[in-house]
Order: structure tokens, then C-alpha cells, then sequence
């Protein structure tokens, strides 16, 4: 661009992808949003389906929550709560407080992770306890529903293994490479979404029938972050190889036994029913 008499000036139309401030905010607030957006995600889900089922347990229709749902639905909120929070400390240019109450957070991941192996047979015993005494007119249901506990005992497993060890590995490498750091901070946490989303009924869904929906709701909800990378950046940074490199064998290892019967049989094995 010149002006009037011939002189070049410079050319003032915003480029995203030229170190502009706008593009400097974005790259600190884009993990605020992020960590926003699985807190939307995840009241979307459980608010609605958490009424439905305290209705049903004040009309006798199911047994009252064990203390473990109790304690693993506060381990999340306060896992994701501190997420924000963390990353609302980068955004604000307060890096040392993050840094200092990380530790915070490991503590967060590790209590959530041993609760939620915990829940899972809680809940799973629950259900078999009341098929074993239910009235033949009550079995039906309950038996299909033991049935789809089987199926979701899969997905449990696979978030019990991939959310602590993506979040290892990014922990791991705070000191050395902040970039890798950041995103798998994000990546750990979008892995137990799923419970969130196969809560949210107008979304399409594939689950019970297969596990599809539940393999891609995760990489929805880290679009947005994901996008702004590789717009930003002009690369698909390494963190999401590594993500998929190890997601990606991890969905096809649900898929194989979802729903055969080897795998019911194994699940009520591994439940000790």
C-alpha cells in the first residue's frame, strides 16, 4: 500500500499470523475458553440427567446415590474448576501462582482417578444386586441395563488409563517444553467427557448400538483449541500426534469386544460377580 505521493507505509489490515496482539491474546485466552467449554459441556450433561434421577430416587423409583458418586462428581467439578482457574492464571500473566499450586492439581487427578476405580464397581454392583432380587417383571430391564453396564465398563477403563497418562506426560514436561505441556493438559481432561456428552440427548448419538459417538465427542471438544493451533502455527504441533498415536489404537481396543459375549463374561469376572 503507498500513500498519495508514492510512499510505502505499512499495511495495517489485522493478520492473525503475524505475531499481531490480537493474536497473542488469542493464543492465552483460547485455553481460558477451552476449559470453559468442558465446564459447558459437562453441566450441559449432568445437570438434566442428575434431576431426572433424584426425581426418580425421591419416588422410590432407584436405590438413593452412593457416597463414591458423591465424592467423584465434586473430585471432577473441582478438577475442572481448578483447570480454569490455572489456565485463567497463564491468560493474566500470573505464571509463578501456577506454577506453585500445580501440585494442587496432581493431587486433584490422582484422588479422581483412584475414586472413579472405585465407583465403577459400585455402581456396576448396584444394578447386579437388584437384578439378583428384583420381581421377574422388574428383571427385563434391569438385564439389558447390566448388559449396557458391561459396554460402559469399556469406556471407563479407557479413560481410567488415558486421562492419568496424558496428564503424566504433560506434567512431566512443564519445565522443558511449556508448549507440550499446555495442550496435554487439555487433552487429558477432554478423555472423560464422553460421560458428559452421551448425557446431552439432542446429540446425535451411536451409543449403546456402538461406541462411535462416544471415540469423537472428545476431539469436538477440543476443536476449537486444535483449530486455532494449526491456523496459528501453520503445523499440527506434536502433542496431537502423540494424542492420536496412542487414542487412536485405544478406540479400536473398545470396538473389538464391545458388546460380544466374551466381554460381558469378562466384565462381570473383573466386577467379581
Amino acid at each position: 500500500m503507498a500513500t498519495a505521493k508514492g510512499t510505502p507505509r505499512p499495511d495495517t489490515r489485522p493478520d492473525l499470523l503475524s505475531g499481531t496482539p490480537r493474536a497473542h491474546a488469542l493464543d492465552r485466552w483460547i485455553y481460558v475458553v477451552t476449559a470453559m467449554f468442558f465446564i459447558l459441556i459437562t453441566l450441559t450433561g449432568f445437570i438434566p440427567d442428575s434431576m431426572m434421577k433424584i426425581a426418580m430416587v425421591k419416588a422410590g423409583q432407584r436405590p438413593p446415590f452412593p457416597l463414591i458418586l458423591h465424592l467423584h462428581a465434586l473430585l471432577m467439578g473441582s478438577f475442572l474448576l481448578f483447570l480454569l482457574a490455572q489456565t485463567w492464571l497463564v491468560a493474566t500473566g500470573r505464571v509463578a501462582l501456577h506454577r506453585r499450586i500445580g501440585p494442587i492439581g496432581g493431587l486433584l487427578a490422582i484422588t479422581l482417578v483412584v475414586v472413579g476405580f472405585a465407583l465403577a464397581p459400585t455402581m456396576y454392583r448396584q444394578v447386579w444386586d437388584g437384578l439378583q432380587t428384583a420381581p421377574p417383571a422388574a428383571q427385563g430391564p434391569l438385564r439389558e441395563l447390566n448388559l449396557r453396564l458391561d459396554n460402559i465398563l469399556l469406556l471407563q477403563l479407557r479413560v481410567g488409563v488415558l486421562f492419568p497418562l496424558f496428564l503424566f506426560l504433560g506434567l512431566r514436561a512443564r519445565n522443558r517444553d511449556s508448549g507440550f505441556h499446555k495442550r496435554m493438559m487439555m487433552i487429558a481432561p477432554a478423555m472423560a467427557l464422553p460421560a458428559a456428552f452421551d448425557r446431552i440427548s439432542w446429540l446425535p448419538q451411536t451409543f449403546p448400538a456402538n461406541p462411535l459417538s462416544t471415540d469423537l465427542y472428545p476431539l469436538l471438544a477440543l476443536a476449537p483449541l486444535f483449530l486455532w493451533d494449526v491456523i496459528r502455527n501453520r503445523r499440527v504441533h506434536e502433542a496431537y500426534w502423540l494424542f492420536l498415536a496412542v487414542y487412536v489404537p485405544a478406540c479400536v481396543l473398545v470396538h473389538l469386544p464391545f458388546d460380544t459375549p466374551w466381554w460381558h463374561e469378562t466384565a462381570r469376572w473383573l466386577m467379581g460377580v
